[in-house]
């Protein structure tokens, strides 16, 4: 009754309790409020976060340290599951929020969660974000982050061949970059990157922003905040800003692909799973069509994004233990 008639697009009909959550942020701060307010919309995103999430994961142990990047000092918290006779991997995770909002206490219950049901040991980076840091800053931190962890993985337990990387959002964008990153700079990559529904091409707009780009959570003046305050138009098309523009995605590590059906960057996501596909990377690719940008962390509210999580991680972890 809260939820209203389920909304149905293109043959796909949206979780009611995903509709709910659609109509109370419809509620909250504008989608563009003004760059003075950033500070705000991160504290909201931080409180609100753990109601979403759930919380879980609080059998891990958690360890918070500094690293040395090329631009100075990056915040890791490290997340390490309990006894098992897994062998131990490694997943440096970048959390999304446009580059501009979220953190490593916005994320810790996803990626608290990750580490206790994927099995492995998870390093949340805290990246530098704009509007104090605009791009490539993210991106440097994200490589760097990345290459630290490579280097200390016998340190952290694991081995530096058995590195994924993973992130939601502007985070899968930043996985997907690093693994370009690697790939370009002829250095050893991550073996295996989840990218949740991931930001690929800043540059353009595909149809999904049209079709979902109002009314459905992350909508697509909140998007253009993102970017504006994030990179200058004339340097959208870089593809450590746009991996989906790269014109060689050759030699990429195995993805696997994760969208929603009700999000604007929909398209965007299955695009570049069909790129990596077709550049001869293997893919896995999945479209949960009831969900909205974010599910991944909502699992502790609402059950289809449980479900759809469960989903995810259980082929990530057969992916990441292969």
């Amino acid at each position: 009754m809260l939820a209203g008639k389920p909304a149905e697009i293109a043959g796909q009909r949206l979780d009611l309790q995903m509709q709910w959550l659609c109509k109370l942020a419809a509620f909250g701060r504008p989608d563009s409020p003004p760059v003075s307010e950033v500070p705000q919309v991160r504290a909201d995103m931080e409180a609100f976060a753990p109601a979403l999430s759930g919380g879980g994961g609080r059998e891990v142990a958690r360890e918070d340290r500094h690293i040395d990047g090329q631009r100075g000092s990056i915040p890791i918290r490290i997340y390490r599951p309990g006894a098992s006779d897994l062998p131990v991997l490694l997943l440096v995770y970048y959390h999304g929020g446009g580059w501009v909002i979220g953190s490593i206490e916005s994320h810790d219950g996803l990626c608290a969660q990750l580490a206790a049901d994927a099995r492995c040991t998870v390093v949340s980076v805290d990246y530098r974000m704009a509007p104090e840091h605009p791009f490539p800053a993210a991106v440097e931190d994200a490589t760097d982050a990345f290459r630290w962890v490579r280097e200390h993985a016998q340190e952290l337990g694991g081995g530096p061949a058995r590195v994924a990387v993973g992130g939601d959002s502007a985070g899968g964008n930043l996985a997907a970059v690093v693994s370009q990153q690697c790939a370009a700079f002829g250095e050893p990559g991550p073996s295996l990157q989840l990218l949740i529904y991931p930001a690929t091409d800043l540059s353009r707009e595909s149809a999904s922003y049209a079709t979902y780009g109002e009314g459905f959570y992350l909508t697509r003046a909140r998007i253009e905040w993102f970017k504006d305050i994030y990179i200058p138009v004339e340097e959208r098309a870089d593809v450590r800003a746009s991996p989906l523009r790269s014109e060689k995605l050759s030699g990429q590590p195995p993805a696997h692909v994760i969208t929603a059906g009700f999000d604007p960057l929909c398209d965007e996501g299955r695009a570049y799973a069909n790129a990596l596909e077709a550049a001869g990377v293997a893919v896995t690719y999945k479209n949960y069509e009831g969900l909205i940008h974010g599910f991944a962390s909502m699992a502790g509210l609402i059950p289809a994004a449980r479900a759809a999580y469960d989903d995810m991680v259980e082929t990530f972890r057969t992916l990441l233990h292969a």
